[in-house]
């Protein structure tokens, strides 16, 4: 995993991870006076409220959106109910707190929303990279 890049107002921090994003547009879409993709830096923290920041945060589908409180001594993400959403023709959403045991037996956390494959073209299984919309996946 590369770089991420946090943005706070104060009270809560946002953290981007790019090489999780797979560009739905979801965050623009829902609060496109914050997640202003052309500018830089492309996330204006001040532009809402820490409630619609969150709001908008937890309906990331990759996951590359996540958030933090800063008044929280434990900085883990809260855990959530376990959900299992079939997007169509797009990826599985899984929310909640999953613990990933990969094919090289690498272990890994994942919080709030994580987005895996479905259609088999993407390059970062298992988790969903957007592929599914160049290679026109119906499913």
């Amino acid at each position: 995993m590369s770089n991420s890049k946090e943005y706070s107002n104060g009270e809560v921090t946002i953290v981007w991870k790019p090489d999780l994003c797979i560009h739905s547009g979801i965050c623009v879409k829902g609060l496109g006076e914050v997640f202003k993709p052309k500018e830089k830096p492309w996330i204006k923290i001040d532009a809402a409220t820490t409630e619609a920041l969150v709001d908008q945060v937890k309906a990331c589908p990759s996951g590359a959106l996540s958030y933090y409180m800063n008044d929280e001594e434990n900085k883990e993400a809260e855990a959530l109910e376990t959900k299992v959403e079939v997007r169509e023709n797009g990826p599985l959403l899984i929310y909640g707190t999953l613990h990933i045991t990969h094919k090289d037996g690498q272990k890994e956390t994942k919080n709030k929303t994580t987005a895996f494959c479905r259609c088999g073209q993407s390059h970062n299984k298992p988790y969903c990279d957007g592929a599914h919309v160049k290679e026109n996946f119906r499913g």
